[in-house]
C-alpha cells in the first residue's frame, strides 16, 4: 500500500486507519514518568505511542508586572529539537513551536489554573514566576496533547525550593515540600478532521492529511477553558460540537491515565 494524503484520506472514509486503530483510539502505551530532572523544580515525560515529550518546570523569584504587582506569573516555552524529528532544525522557534507553547499556555491561563496571587510574595516587588520549558524528543504525531499532559504532569509535582528567609537567596538544590498553587488541571485534546471524518491521536502521516483541527482544553469537571483551531478548511457549528464532545470524552480518559500513573 501507498502512504499518501489519499490513501489515509480513504481509509478514514471507511472508518479505518493505517495502524489497525479506532477513529476515536489513543495509541499505546501511554507512559508518564515524575522527577526525571533534578534541576527542574517539576518534571515529566510523557509516551503516547511512538511521541515522546519532556516537560519541565523552573521557579523564579522576579518583581511582578505593572498592571498586576500582588500576583505572579506564568511562561511556556516550546522546542522541537532535531533529534525528534528531520523536520525540525536548529535556531530560532518555528511556528510548529511558537504554536505548540502557545496552545498549552493558553489552555493553563485562560482556565486560571494556578492561582497567581499566592506567588506572590511582597506587592509589586516579589513574586514566583513559574516557567514551563517543554522538548519533543521523539515526534510521532500529536505532539499538542503529549505536550499538554506532560506540562500538567511537571506542573502538579512541582516543589518550591528553599529560600534562606534572611538573605533571600533561593538554594535550587533542596526542595521544600510545598507544591504549586494549582487550582485547576486542564488537559488539551486535538480532534482532527480528516476527509469529513473525525478522528484523535494521529500519527505523523494522519496529521499530512488533515483538513481541520480543533485543540479543546478542559479541567476535570468538564469546564472548556482555551479552544484553538488549525487548518484552512473552516468548521460549522454542529462539527465543533461533536468535536467538543469528543474532545472532553478524551480528555476525562487521558485524565485518568495520567492520574493513575502519578499515584503508581
Amino acid at each position: 500500500m501507498i502512504v499518501n494524503k489519499e490513501t489515509i484520506a480513504e481509509l478514514a472514509k471507511e472508518n479505518k486507519r493505517l495502524d489497525n486503530r479506532a477513529l476515536t483510539e489513543f495509541r499505546q502505551p501511554i507512559l508518564v514518568e515524575t522527577n526525571i530532572s533534578w534541576t527542574a523544580e517539576g518534571s515529566a515525560r510523557v509516551q503516547i505511542g511512538e511521541t515522546v515529550v519532556m516537560a519541565g518546570v523552573k521557579l523564579s523569584l522576579e518583581k511582578p508586572y505593572n498592571d498586576t504587582p500582588d500576583e505572579g506569573g506564568i511562561m511556556v516555552n516550546a522546542e522541537l529539537s532535531p533529534i525528534a524529528s528531520p523536520e525540525f532544525e536548529s535556531g530560532p522557534p518555528s511556528i510548529k513551536a511558537v504554536e505548540l507553547a502557545r496552545v498549552v499556555d493558553r489552555g493553563i491561563r485562560e482556565a486560571k489554573a494556578i492561582d497567581l496571587k499566592k506567588l506572590c510574595l511582597v506587592p509589586g516587588e516579589k513574586a514566583w514566576f513559574v516557567i514551563v520549558d517543554i522538548i519533543s524528543l521523539n515526534d510521532g504525531g500529536n505532539l499538542l496533547d503529549v505536550a499538554g499532559m506532560a506540562a500538567l504532569a511537571a506542573l502538579k509535582t512541582a516543589r518550591f525550593p528553599v529560600v534562606d528567609p534572611e538573605t533571600g537567596a533561593i538554594d535550587y538544590k533542596q526542595k521544600t515540600d510545598k507544591s504549586l498553587p494549582l487550582t485547576k488541571e486542564p488537559l488539551p485534546i486535538t480532534i482532527y478532521k480528516v476527509n469529513g471524518v473525525l478522528l484523535v491521536d494521529p500519527t505523523n502521516e494522519e496529521e499530512k492529511a488533515y483538513e481541520a483541527r480543533l485543540t479543546v482544553g478542559s479541567d476535570a469537571k468538564g469546564t472548556i477553558s482555551a479552544l484553538q483551531k488549525g487548518g484552512e478548511v473552516p468548521l460549522s457549528i454542529t462539527e465543533i460540537g461533536k468535536m467538543v464532545d469528543l474532545a472532553l470524552e478524551k480528555a476525562s480518559f487521558l485524565r485518568k491515565e495520567l492520574n493513575k500513573a502519578l499515584k503508581a
